[in-house]
C-alpha cells in the first residue's frame, strides 16, 4: 500500500475539478492531488465538437449511467451520460455556454447563501471567459475558457427565429446579461472550431507545474476521516489500493451522481440506509443525494417543404465528405456544431416573472438522440424544456462497494406544474410553427407527438416517449443553512471538519438554462474561497 501527502486532494477532474487545480497551484507553496476514475482526454472525437454523438454513451468518454424506469414518463428509463474522462462532462457536452438569469442567483442569496447573488457571481464568469466578441460589462476577455459564436448558420434556423419573433419571442444577440428572454444563436466553447473543456482550459497550462499531480484511471473507494475529520482518500490504480494524506482539505467535484455517491459510501448519508448496507457511519445527514434535479428535454418533430435540413445531407455519403472537407479545412460547419444551435427564451403563460421554458432548435431529427440515424426526409427538432422544474428525485447507493454503479432516480414530470409547464411549451412550439406566416410556405407537419394530441396528459404522454435528458443534474449536496442542506455557502461539508464539495451538485436550485458555465463559476468562486481560509 503506498502513501503520500498533499495539501488539497480534489476528487474528480471535470468541469469543476480542473478549474481548482488550476487556481490553487498557482501558488507553487500549495500541492495538490488531482484524482479522475476515466483516462486521459487522447480520444480525437473529444477534440471535435460534433464528437459528442461519438462520446456519449462510450465507456471509453462516459460513466454510461441509466435511470431508474420513471413512471411519470411512461415508466422508462433513459441513459444517462457522464463524463469519464479529463476534462469530465465539460470533454463530452454539447458545448452550449449559458449562464442562466440573474434572478435564479439571488433567489440564492435569498436562501441565506451570502455571496451568490447575481452581483457577486458575475466576476467569476467574466474571471473564467475568453469572449470571441470582445469584453464588456458582461464578459471578459483573457480568461482561461474560450466562449465563440457558432460556426454554421442555416435557413431553417433563421425562419424559426423569425417565426419566433412574430409571436413576440424577440431577436436578441447575447443570452448572458442576466435577462434571457428572446430567440437567438447559441454560443459555445470553442477555440478555433475545436471543443474547449475545462481540460483543454485550465488544466492543460498547469499540468508542468511541480506541484500538481494528476492521477488518471483511479476510482475513489473512500474518503478517511480521524472521526469528524476528512484526512485524505483511498483509491483504486491497477488494482492497488493507494492512500493518500490531505493536510488542508479534500475536496469533491465528481459531479452530481460522484459525489453523493462517494459521501455515502464513505458513511456520510441516511444513519439507517447507510447501516442497513453494511457503511460504517461516519456522519449522519439524509440529505445526501436528495434535491436532485435536471432539465427534461420534449422533443417535437416537424416535417417541411421547400426548405433543407441536415437530415439527408448527413444521411448522404457526398454530404459526409462534404462536412468532413470544410472542417478539415476551415474548421466550420456541421462538424464544429454544438448539441443545439439557435436557442429560445420564453414564458410558459404571462403571469410568469421570467422565461421558464428554453428551445434548443435543431436542423435535424432523429428517433434517439445519438447514435441513431437520422430521419430520411427534411425535419428540425425544436426541443423544449421546462427550466424550472418543481419534480425532485434522488442519488442513492445500494452497494457499499463504490465501484457499484449508484440508483439514479430522477421522479420527472412528478408535479402537475411541470407537467402543465412542459404541455404549454409543446402549445407554444406550435405557436410558432402554425400560427405564423413564416413557417407557411413551408407546409410543416407535426411527426411528433402528434397534432391530435391536444390535452396536457396526451401530450406528456405521447412526448414522453422520446423525451431526454439535457445533462443538467444538479443540487443533491445542495447549499444552504436550513435542515436540508448538505454543504454551507463555503462548500464546506455541515457538521465536518476539512472537506468541501465544489461542483453543480451543491446548486440549492437549477439555472434557468445549461449548466455547464455556472459550474465553471462554482469553482472560479470557490477557489477564492479556499485560498482566502489558507
Amino acid at each position: 500500500m503506498m502513501s503520500d501527502t498533499f495539501d488539497y486532494v480534489i476528487v474528480g477532474a471535470g468541469s469543476a475539478g480542473c478549474v481548482l487545480a488550476n487556481r490553487l497551484t498557482s501558488n507553487p507553496n500549495i500541492s495538490v492531488l488531482l484524482i479522475e476514475a476515466g483516462g486521459k482526454d487522447t480520444y480525437p472525437w473529444i477534440h471535435i465538437p460534433v464528437g459528442y454523438y461519438k462520446t456519449m454513451h462510450n465507456p471509453k468518454t462516459d460513466w454510461c449511467f441509466k435511470t431508474e424506469p420513471d413512471e411519470s414518463i411512461n415508466g422508462r428509463s433513459i441513459n444517462y451520460p457522464r463524463g469519464k474522462t479529463l476534462g469530465g462532462s465539460s470533454s463530452i457536452n454539447g458545448l452550449l455556454y449559458i449562464r442562466g438569469q440573474s434572478r435564479d442567483y439571488d433567489i440564492w442569496r435569498q436562501q441565506g447563501n451570502t455571496g451568490w447573488g447575481w452581483d457577486d457571481v458575475l466576476p467569476y464568469f467574466l474571471k473564467s471567459e475568453n469572449q470571441e466578441r470582445g469584453a464588456n460589462e458582461f464578459h471578459g476577455v483573457g480568461g482561461p475558457l474560450s466562449v465563440s459564436d457558432i460556426r454554421i448558420k442555416l435557413d431553417i434556423l433563421d425562419e424559426f427565429q423569425n417565426a419566433a419573433a412574430e409571436i413576440g419571442i424577440p431577436k436578441t444577440n447575447d443570452f448572458n446579461t442576466g435577462d434571457n428572454f428572446g430567440c437567438d444563436y447559441f454560443q459555445v466553447t470553442e477555440k478555433n472550431g475545436l471543443r474547449c473543456s475545462t481540460a483543454v482550459a485550465y488544466l492543460n497550462p498547469a499540468k508542468k507545474r511541480s506541484n500538481l499531480k494528476v492521477e488518471v484511471k483511479a476510482h475513489v473507494k473512500q474518503i478517511n476521516f480521524d472521526g469528524k475529520k476528512a484526512i485524505g482518500i483511498s483509491y483504486w490504480k491497477n488494482d492497488e489500493l493507494i492512500t493518500v494524506k490531505a493536510n488542508k482539505e479534500v475536496i469533491l467535484s465528481a459531479g452530481s451522481i460522484g459525489s453523493p455517491h462517494i459521501l455515502q459510501t464513505s458513511g456520510i448519508g441516511d444513519e439507517k440506509k447507510l447501516k442497513d448496507l453494511g457503511v460504517p457511519v461516519i456522519h449522519h445527514n439524509a440529505n445526501i443525494g436528495k434535491n436532485l434535479q435536471d432539465h427534461l428535454m420534449l422533443r417535437p418533430v416537424y416535417k417541411v417543404k421547400n426548405i433543407k435540413t441536415l437530415n439527408k445531407t448527413i444521411n448522404s455519403f457526398f454530404g459526409k465528405m462534404m462536412i468532413g472537407m470544410e472542417f478539415v479545412f476551415f474548421r466550420r460547419g456541421v462538424m464544429t456544431m454544438g448539441a443545439s444551435q439557435l436557442c429560445g427564451f420564453a414564458k410558459s403563460d404571462e403571469s410568469r416573472e421570467t422565461p421558464n421554458l428554453q428551445f434548443h432548435v435543431q436542423p435535424i431529427s432523429t428517433d434517439r438522440l445519438g447514435g441513431a440515424n437520422l430521419h430520411n426526409f427534411n425535419a428540425f427538432t425544436p426541443t423544449v424544456a421546462n427550466i424550472r422544474p418543481t419534480s425532485r428525485g434522488e442519488v442513492y447507493i445500494t452497494s457499499k462497494d463504490s465501484r457499484d454503479y449508484p440508483k439514479i432516480k430522477m421522479n420527472y414530470l412528478s408535479t402537475d406544474e411541470d407537467r402543465q409547464v412542459s404541455a404549454a411549451g409543446i402549445r407554444l412550439v406550435r405557436k410558432i410553427i402554425f400560427e405564423s406566416e413564416t413557417f407557411k410556405k413551408y407546409e410543416p407537419e407535426e411527426f411528433r407527438p402528434g397534432i391530435n394530441n391536444q390535452s396536457d396528459d396526451e401530450i406528456i404522454q405521447a412526448a414522453s416517449e422520446h423525451v431526454q435528458t439535457i445533462f443538467h443534474p444538479v443540487g443533491t449536496c445542495k447549499m444552504g443553512n436550513d435542515s436540508n442542506s448538505v454543504v454551507s455557502d463555503k462548500l464546506k461539508v455541515h457538521d465536518l471538519e476539512n472537506l468541501r464539495v465544489v461542483d453543480a451538485s451543491i446548486m440549492p436550485n437549477i439555472t434557468s438554462g445549461n449548466t455547464n458555465a455556472p459550474t465553471i463559476m462554482i469553482a472560479e468562486k470557490a477557489a477564492d474561497m479556499i485560498i482566502a481560509d489558507q
